[in-house]
């Protein structure tokens, strides 16, 4: 008998403040990126879907981002703090 499956870890890359596309309001935006990876006997093995999205703090909006666009907006906040960006990914990611 196999056991095999997925698990999802959601990492917080970065917290940005911009204007949201919903509700156009200026406001705090947390960029997290999502893994998914194939589990073989609930050991993660290799990971087969990896997506980037932007959270709007104030309305909850959410919208995917290309992983592009995801690495110049992690810079662009390095840039702006001067120094590392503000919630690095954490040692233990969220798991879903």
């Amino acid at each position: 008998m196999i056991i095999f499956g997925t698990k999802g870890y959601l990492y917080q890359l970065a917290i940005l403040t911009l204007v949201c596309r919903s509700c156009n309001t200026p406001a705090a935006h947390t960029l997290r990126k999502r893994v998914v990876k194939f589990t073989l006997f609930f050991v993660p093995l290799f990971p087969f879907s990896t997506k980037y999205a932007l959270q709007c703090t104030f309305c909850g909006a959410e919208q995917q981002v290309a992983k592009e666009q995801a690495e110049q907006l992690l810079a662009q906040a390095a840039a702006g703090q001067g120094g590392p960006a503000y919630g690095q990914p954490q040692q233990q990611p969220y798991q879903s």
